[in-house]
């Protein structure tokens, strides 16, 4: 059976100080288990930054529109549509967008939780 997930701001809510549309997990069928990894769309408007961040889970941003930079802990860098960045669990990150348009990326991470302290 084919999913399709139309990504779309509309779809999103807010989380993180932007718009983000979970992608997966999906509604599976019932008894079905979780998949490994987490995904959702990030709409960063214009001008903005997301929230700071630090979680213990990798992840990998695939930008799919737009520029920004990426503070991670201590570190910036500039990126653009068609970039891959990869964030290392337990480190403190912030999204910027500094144009005047929507920064729009995908987000994967793993585990699909968070590791129990």
């Amino acid at each position: 059976m084919i999913t399709k997930i139309r990504m779309s701001p509309s779809a999103a809510s807010e989380e993180f100080g932007m718009a983000c549309q979970r992608l997966i997990p999906w509604q599976g069928a019932e008894g079905e288990q979780e998949p490994p990894v987490g995904a959702m769309a990030c709409f960063l408007p214009a001008g903005g930054s997301s929230d700071p961040d630090c979680h213990d889970q990798d992840e990998v941003m695939i930008v799919l529109s737009g520029s920004g930079t990426l503070d991670l802990a201590g570190e910036t860098t500039a990126f653009e549509a068609g970039d891959l960045l990869v964030l290392p669990r337990n480190l403190s990150h912030v999204v910027h967008n500094p144009t005047d348009s929507v920064l729009t990326w995908v987000s994967v991470y793993w585990p699909l939780h968070e590791p129990k302290a």
